[in-house]
Formats: structure tokens, C-alpha cells, sequence
């Protein structure tokens, strides 16, 4: 949109929330009746009618109408990992030539896009192409405003014609769905009957890049792949820790401005900006919120953060490493669960009972998180992350969970039935003795840890920032749900149920405390100790994703209903066709980057090298180095031909792999990735040796400090 001097001095308490159908616009338009039912709707206590969707829709079309909307769309998350939408008109066309705008009750609830050319892993033939987009109800409609043309969008899952999610949304739901009834289960045998329904929320962190557009036009690795190919650092990184939390540039805090604005209106409560560690590198963080609420807002988020970086003639790069050298982006994905009564269940109380349950919650997320930690390393698997974890302030790709040495000490006591050491007075008794009192800060930050208590949630930090947080939030949902699915069948079959607490805590903790782990991520020795503890470390994409149908974790996610036998099996399949393609496209932009610019430029200035040393040997000048520097030119340049050649040779043969995704993605791992960080090796080389007037593409140095 265009932002005149009016939407710039526009109260917030009047923009926050202006292009959301949300609670306060729906009591608003809605008949009171109308409302409470769709309340009821939202909190699973009602189906939704076509009447109730009738008048609702009618409402929507109004409001939508009033903001200059023309058109609407289901808006759904195929497994591309992007959104998707299909505008359709309001207008409906009379018998006297007039028109009528219309939306119906039957249009809200469903839509149907073709779906054939969106990825569904052998869910469907081409021939039987028809997907459906259902409305989510509990997730607010909204309007898009893309420079003042204003589209309604209404947030969807999108499901084949048999029934099977050919999107994130629907098994993320699921799992929100299964949580809740395996929370209850256990609320309900410690005698809680006062909670009605239980979420899990989610504060999502999002990191991105910005560079200027000048320079992002003049690299195709960039706009092809998200991420450079070819580029050796600059004299100067993040090495002197200037730039995080550094004072913002006018020209991106006027963006951040804008972006706040943007998604002020959308009612997507932006909290925290800030400058990351590397340079040019930020970060943005919202509030929580449900997990599918949070899921929607995020997508949004990173889509707002790109067209308004436009706008300022920047670039965002949301790439999980799109610089070597440097810090990579993540999505810190901050989670618990919540009652519809208030409570954080992972909250700490002020008395035995509360105690009680947030250790038996706790070290529930301790045995869900050992038991399907490779359902959560492949959850954040994709080429990006690839590159990223490990390094960099990024968590390694072993799972673990960082406590803190308060929690652990805690929970040691327990299982060893000692004193606790930092309150010798009070033995650790279950429902009987009341826990030191936690201050809510509670445990230091580990930022080498990938799964971390930070007082009131657990902190997934391996997620990376260009993925949607749906997937990692239905794994995450359902190990838990598992695991406290078999905690209450426990304490509905215990005649003492404050015993059988006790002993699910010191069962759950003695059985699965391999996976805590405070000290430093990044060690060598800590590799070499979680081995030792039978740990898995998978370290790339293609050996976490065939994790998905082991059969202990396949068999799990389809009992709780999130994913069926054959949603899983397409799921591998797509994923590792997707990681496959992506490493094509880097390969194939590497070689054409070498051959048809790094070669010729480098050649050229080798010549007028060679020239300007033929001179100088006529004219008896030293020239010993010289020709040494020629000669380490020359030998990289060849290199670079012969490393070019090599890729391009085997990258045709791996190509012809396409019969088989698994087989053809560890090739495309295990071969051409090598063969590209050799070929990397030489161009990084030759930009340092080159001329950098004559070399072809924007260095680090003007991508990484050119705002």
C-alpha cells in the first residue's frame, strides 16, 4: 500500500488489527447469536452449519468490500512450504447486465483449486487432480494489500478428494487436536476438571538477511537459489560482534517501520526488532499464540518482510545460510501448552501440587523429545539447514535438551531419593514437600543447544528460517502427545495417583536424562559422548528424512491420527525430490556462473597479466613474483575447468536417478555436493587473485555492508 501522511500518523489502537476479521470485527458485524455460535465453532464445542457460514460469509463480503476488496481466495500451505491461493470474484453477473457481489456460505466454507501440479508423493494421479481448501475457523480471515489492491483471504487447509492432507496445516491441526486430548487425559487424573481445552502455543524468532537490490540483481545464485555459490569473505565478518544488537541504519529501520505497519494492520502483534549477529542480518519476533494462529501469522510475517524490503530497494534473503563465513538464519520456535483457564503447564507453581505437575510435564517433554528425537532433527531437515546447523551460534544436528543445572540437580535428587543440594532442609517428596521456588528466569541461555528450557517453554532453535513452522510444531505435538498418552493411562489405572506421579517423573527422567545435555554443543567431545550415549547424530537432510517410516515413529504419528501410513510415504518422497531438485538448481547455477562469467573474466585478466610480465622481462624488471601470482591464477582457473567439468559430467548421470527420490538424493549428498565445495574452492580463490574491478558479481563486501 501506499503509506500517505495520514496512515502514518494513524493511532495504532485504530490500525492494529483493521485488516482482521477477528474477535472484536466479528462481534461487531455479526448477530449476537450469529457470534456465539461461531464461538463455540472456534472452540470445537459446535460444527459449523452452512446457515451459520451463510451469514458469516455475507459479513465478511461486506467488510472485505468496504476495504476495496473485489476478490477473495483460500489461502493454504501446500507441501512446497510456500502459500498458495486462487482469487475469484465477488461478482456476479444479472440478466439485465448489471452485476451482483456475492459470496456464499457454501463458497467460505470450500474451495476447490486444481491441485494436479502441486507435490502429493503418489497421493493422487494426475487425473485425479481435485483438491479441496476447507476454512480453518479457528484462524482469522484477513485482508491482503498489495500496493491498495486488496484481496479477502481466508486461511484454509487443502486436502485431496479421498480425504488425505496434501498440506502442512491439516496434520499440524491434528496434532493440536491430539495434544489436547492427551493433555486433558492427564489433567483429569490429577483431578483438574475445571480445564476445558488445552493448546500448544508458539512464539516464533524470525531471522533474514537484507541486501541491497542493485547488488542482488547482478548475482543469479542469489535469485535462483536464496543462497551464494561462489563468494570469499571479506577482511572484515561478525568477528567483532558489532553489529548485533548494534545501532539500526536509518534506511532499515525506516523498512522495519513500514513492515510494523503492515503487520499492525494484519493484527500479527510484532514485538521485537533487532540487528543479528552478522552483518546485515535481523531479527523479528511476535507474540505468541496457538500453533496453527502462530503458524499462519508467521508465513505472513515472512512474506510482508519480503515485499517491503521491495519497496526500499532491498532484498530479504530468508535462505538458512545464504553466506559462508558468517551466521546462518533460524526460526526459534519457542512452544508450550496452555489451558483455555490460563495456565502454562510448563509453568513452575508456588505449591506441591503445581510442583507436581510441572515436573511430571516436564519430564514428559524429556521422554517424547529421547524417544523421537530423529522425528525432530528431520523436522527441520531441507538443504538450507544443511549448511547451517553446527556453527555459527546454530544448534548441532544431535538432539538434546539443555535444563540448566537448577532443574537438573532437581530432578537427579529425585531418582537418587537424596537431599536437594540448594535446599538441604527439604527432601524431594513428591506432592509432600514443596520445590525451591523457581524464579522464571530460571536456566542461562544455551545457544548451542537445539532444544531449550528457558523457564516456561522449551526453545526449538534448529528450525530453519525459511520453513514453515507447521512441521516441526505436528512432530513436536505429537511425541509429546504420545508420551503423555501413556502417562495417563498409568494414573487412571493407579488407586495413588500422587505415588504414581512420583514414580512416572523418576521413571520418565531415569530412562531418557541421556538426551539433557548443558555444556557446549559445538564440542568435538560432545559428539564423541553422545555417541557413547546412543545418541543419533544425522548430520544432513537424506539421512533424517528416511527416519519418517521407521516403523516405532510411523506407527505413532498414524495412532494418533496426524498423518496416515500413506501421507508419510508421500511426505518422504516429496521432501527428497524437493532436496534433490534444489541441489540441481545450485549445481546447474554454479556451472553456468564459472563458465560463462568466472572463465571469461579471469581469462582476460590473466592475459593482461601475462602481457604486462612479457613487457616487463624486456625491460629486465624483477618479476619473480609476479609470476608466481600468475601461475597460483592459472592454477586455479584450470582447476576451476577441470572441478566445472567433473560436476557437470556427473550431475547428468545423477539427473537419470529420478525413478528413485532416496537413492538419487544421497547421490546428489554424498557426490555432487563434494564435487560443488570443490569447485567453490577454486572461485573463492580466483576472486581473491582477480582484479575486483574485473571480477563479475558483487563481493561479500558490498552484499554484507552495502545498506
Amino acid at each position: 500500500m501506499d503509506y500517505s501522511s495520514e496512515v502514518r500518523t494513524m493511532k495504532l489502537s485504530e490500525m492494529y488489527g483493521e485488516y482482521s476479521f477477528n474477535d472484536r470485527t466479528m462481534r461487531e458485524r455479526l448477530p449476537n447469536s450469529v457470534y456465539q455460535k461461531m464461538k463455540e465453532i472456534q472452540d470445537n464445542k459446535k460444527n459449523l452449519t452452512l446457515e451459520i457460514a451463510e451469514v458469516v460469509a455475507n459479513a465478511m463480503k461486506d467488510w472485505a468490500i468496504e476495504k476495496g476488496a473485489t476478490h477473495f481466495t483460500h489461502w493454504f500451505q501446500p507441501l512446497t512450504g510456500l502459500t498458495a491461493e486462487k482469487h475469484d470474484s465477488f461478482i456476479s453477473p444479472t440478466p439485465d447486465g448489471r452485476i451482483l457481489m456475492e459470496f456464499s456460505g457454501k463458497e467460505l466454507i470450500k474451495g476447490e483449486p486444481d491441485a494436479s501440479s502441486f507435490p502429493s508423493g503418489g497421493l493422487r494421479a494426475t487425473f485425479e487432480a481435485r483438491g479441496y481448501t476447507a476454512w480453518d475457523t479457528s484462524s482469522p480471515a484477513f485482508i491482503q494489500d498489495l500496493n491498495g489492491i486488496t484481496t479477502l483471504t481466508i486461511p484454509s487447509a487443502f486436502i485431496s478428494y479421498r480425504g488425505d492432507a496434501l498440506d502442512k496445516k491439516t496434520p499440524l491441526l491434528r496434532s493440536m487436536e491430539a495434544a489436547n486430548k492427551a493433555t486433558l487425559r492427564v489433567l483429569r487424573a490429577l483431578g483438574n476438571t475445571a480445564v476445558k481445552r488445552v493448546y500448544t502455543t508458539v512464539g516464533p524468532e524470525q531471522e533474514y538477511f537484507l541486501v541491497d537490490k542493485a547488488h542482488f540483481s547482478k548475482r543469479p545464485d542469489l535469485q535462483l537459489t536464496g543462497r551464494t555459490v561462489f563468494g570469499s569473505m571479506c577482511a572484515k565478518g561478525q568477528e567483532l560482534d558489532d553489529h548485533y544488537f548494534g545501532s539500526i541504519k536509518e534506511r532499515v529501520l525506516k523498512f522495519m517501520h513500514e513492515l510494523n505497519q503492515e503487520l499492525w494492520r494484519l493484527g500479527i502483534s510484532a514485538k521485537t526488532q533487532h540487528n543479528e549477529v552478522a552483518p546485515n542480518q535481523f531479527e523479528l519476533a511476535t507474540i505468541y499464540d496457538t500453533a496453527n494462529l502462530s503458524t499462519d501469522k508467521n508465513q505472513l510475517v515472512m512474506k510482508m518482510i519480503k515485499n517491503v524490503a521491495e519497496r526500499h530497494d532491498m532484498v530479504a534473503l530468508l535462505h538458512e545460510k545464504p553466506f559462508a563465513g558468517v551466521n546462518g538464519s533460524g526460526k526459534h520456535n519457542n512452544w508450550a501448552l496452555s489451558t483455555d483457564d490460563g495456565q502454562n503447564l510448563l509453568q513452575p507453581g508456588d505449591n506441591p501440587y503445581e510442583n507436581a505437575q510441572f515436573l511430571l510435564f516436564l519430564t514428559s517433554v524429556i521422554k517424547a523429545v529421547d524417544m523421537y528425537a530423529p522425528l525432530l532433527r528431520l523436522s527441520a531437515a531441507n538443504s538450507g539447514n544443511d549448511h547451517r546447523l553446527g556453527a555459527n551460534e546454530a544448534p548441532p544436528a544431535i538432539i538434546s535438551i539443555f535444563l540448566g543445572e537448577q532443574l537438573t540437580d532437581i530432578l537427579d535428587t529425585l531418582i537418587n531419593g537424596t537431599k536437594h543440594s540448594r535446599a538441604a532442609s527439604e527432601i524431594m517428596d513428591i506432592g509432600v514437600s514443596v520445590l525451591p521456588d523457581f524464579p522464571k528466569d530460571m536456566t542461562d541461555r544455551n545457544r548451542t543447544s537445539p532444544f531449550a528450557f528457558t523457564g516456561d517453554k522449551f526453545e526449538f532453535r534448529m528450525v530453519g528460517s525459511s520453513q514453515s513452522i507447521a512441521g516441526p510444531n505436528a512432530i513436536l505435538n505429537s511425541s509429546v502427545s504420545a508420551v503423555l498418552n501413556e502417562a495417563a493411562d498409568r494414573l487412571e489405572a493407579s488407586s495413588d495417583t500422587l505415588e504414581e506421579v512420583k514414580k512416572i517423573i523418576i521413571d520418565f527422567y531415569r530412562d531418557h536424562r541421556r538426551v539433557i545435555f548443558n555444556g557446549n554443543g559445538y564440542s568435538d567431545d560432545w559428539v564423541q559422548e553422545a555417541k557413547k550415549r546412543g545418541l543419533a547424530n544425522l548430520t544432513c537432510t537424506v539421512e533424517a528424512l528416511p527416519e519418517l517410516m521407521r516403523e516405532s515413529n510411523a506407527q505413532m504419528l498414524s495412532s494418533l491420527g496426524v498423518f496416515s501410513r500413506a501421507e508419510l510415504e508421500s511426505r518422504l518422497e516429496i521432501y527428497m525430490e524437493s532436496y534433490s531438485k534444489q541441489i540441481n538448481i545450485e549445481a546447474g547455477i554454479m556451472i553456468e556462473m564459472a563458465r560463462r562469467q568466472i572463465v571469461p573474466a579471469v581469462t582476460s585478466y590473466l592475459d593482461m597479466l601475462i602481457s604486462s610480465l612479457s613487457r616487463q622481462r624486456e625491460l629486465d624488471l624483477p618479476v619473480i613474483r609476479q609470476q608466481e601470482h600468475i601461475t597460483e591464477l592459472s592454477r586455479h582457473l584450470e582447476g576451476l575447468i577441470q572441478s566445472m567439468n567433473t560436476l557437470e559430467e556427473k550431475l547428468k548421470t545423477v539427473q537419470d536417478m529420478e525413478d528413485d527420490v532416496i537413492a538419487q538424493a544421497r547421490e546428489f549428498r554424498w557426490a555432487i555436493c563434494p564435487m560443488m565445495d570443490d569447485l567453490r574452492v577454486h572461485g573463492d580463490a580466483l576472486e581473491r587473485l582477480t582484479d575486483r574491478t574485473r571480477w563479475p558479481y558483487p563481493s561479500y563486501e558490498e552484499l554484507l555492508f552495502g545498506l
